[in-house]
């Protein structure tokens, strides 16, 4: 894989089995009556608890505490500012390694999509497949799938590139583009240890993935963002 790449390969934590199915789409506060919100990720938004790699825990990979993963960080923020929020985490592994596949996993979300947000977040694409990465197809699914859970059809849609570099991220640039989305780019991090929770694991893939500077500043660009939608 070429240079550009070198810090998605680090990233060894399999993409299967992240989750229990029944914890793919989880809620915050779903009854309140402010904007509602939804958060589209992988093992960087929720992990579940995986010992044989040496995660304990069952919230963002790879912060110290919960109220440290990127999610949590973002609901304390939205909620400084816009009262009674209602929160939906939407992990979507399982579509990152289906993607050519279409709507194939799709009711694996239903519960996502019936949560009808008026803000999505979308902070994935770093365990799509890059052997065999095919830019037209991810695409196509990409909007197909974005839409399938904008219930709304006002829903406001956030994207992001990868924390690590990944041959999708121009795709996702080129996607938000086109539909005059907002982007926030987060490569950068991927390539910086202090953005890491190196040192802190002995699992190189756990310890590749953002540590809670990482998590800080993915939760403030993102902010940055959602910001203008609230």
């Amino acid at each position: 894989m070429e240079k550009a790449f070198i810090q998605m390969k680090k990233n060894t934590v399999d993409a299967k089995e992240q989750l229990k199915k029944s914890k793919y789409v989880t809620y915050i506060n779903p009854n309140g009556n402010g904007k509602r919100i939804m958060f589209v990720g992988n093992s960087i938004t929720l992990h579940g608890i995986k010992e044989d790699i040496g995660w304990h825990n069952e919230w963002g990979m790879a912060a110290s505490a919960k109220e440290k993963d990127y999610v949590h960080r973002m609901i304390d923020m939205i909620s400084e500012i816009s009262e009674d929020c209602a929160f939906c985490i939407c992990q979507v592994a399982v579509w990152e390694q289906e993607y050519k596949n279409g709507t194939s996993v799709y009711d694996l979300f239903k519960d996502a999509r019936d949560f009808q947000a008026d803000i999505i977040i979308m902070r994935f694409v770093e365990n799509c497949p890059a052997r065999d990465y095919d830019s037209k197809v991810f695409k196509k699914e990409l909007n197909s799938f974005l839409n399938y859970l904008s219930f709304k059809s006002e829903t406001n849609i956030i994207m992001s590139t990868g924390f690590w570099h990944h041959p999708a991220d121009e795709t996702i640039v080129e996607y938000a583009n086109e539909r005059n989305l907002p982007l926030v780019e987060l490569g950068d991090l991927g390539e910086r240890d202090e953005m890491k929770a190196v040192g802190c694991f002995e699992h190189v893939g756990v310890a590749n993935h953002p540590g809670d500077l990482g998590m800080k500043e993915i939760a403030e660009r993102l902010f940055n963002k959602i910001v203008k939608v609230l």
